[in-house]
Parts: C-alpha cells; structure tokens; sequence
C-alpha cells in the first residue's frame, strides 16, 4: 500500500503547526529570560551550568524544528537514522578538529615560538 503526499503529511494541520510554534515562542523567550533577568541582572553567572542550559533549549526547538517543520517526524525510520548517524560524525569530527587544533597550537608554539 502506498501513501499519497496528502495522507503522509495529514497530521500537520494548521492546529499542530501553530501547536509546535508557541513551543519555540515559549523557548526562546525562556532563553531570554534566564539571559537577561537571571544572568544579567540576576543570581546566575555566566559558566557551564549555563552553557549546558542555552544548549539543552537550543536541541529542543532544533528538535522541533527539524521534525515538524522540516516533516522529519513524518519520515521513514531509516531516512531518520541515516540523518542522525551524519550529524553525530559532524559533530565528532568537529570535536576531533577544534582538539588537534588547540593540541597543535601549544605544542607549535613551543617548537617556532
């Protein structure tokens, strides 16, 4: 049995979209809130528990925004696992650059410098 365009899609309705959208209002403007009145003017400092907080919400709306609006949530299961398995090797690969550049950059110093 194939799926038409109009029955693969049929759970985005103008309710869901509308839905998912107040979700990344609400986000963001926790985002905001914990920038400007917690940590600006407030008992948080800047520092990792921070920074883990701005990414946590940011993988959030991503998540959000790659499954409704980009209609991943509607995919097949291997199409989805494909994506990921690529974003998990960019991520590592930029993990492994940013660690053999800072490695690189101390101990060329010492060599040239």
């Amino acid at each position: 049995m194939e799926h038409t365009h109009e029955e693969h899609h049929a759970d985005m309705s103008k309710k869901l979209i509308w839905k998912v959208f107040f979700y990344l209002l609400a986000i963001t403007c926790l985002e905001f809130f914990i920038a400007l009145a917690l940590v600006y003017h407030g008992p948080l400092e800047k520092g990792p528990l921070v920074n883990f907080i701005y990414i946590v919400l940011t993988l959030v709306k991503a998540y959000y925004i790659v499954a409704y609006f980009m209609h991943l949530k509607f995919e097949k299961m291997g199409f989805i696992v494909s994506t990921l398995i690529v974003f998990v090797f960019i991520i590592y690969f930029i993990i492994l650059l940013l660690t053999e550049g800072s490695y690189l950059s101390i101990h060329l110093n010492h060599v040239f410098g």
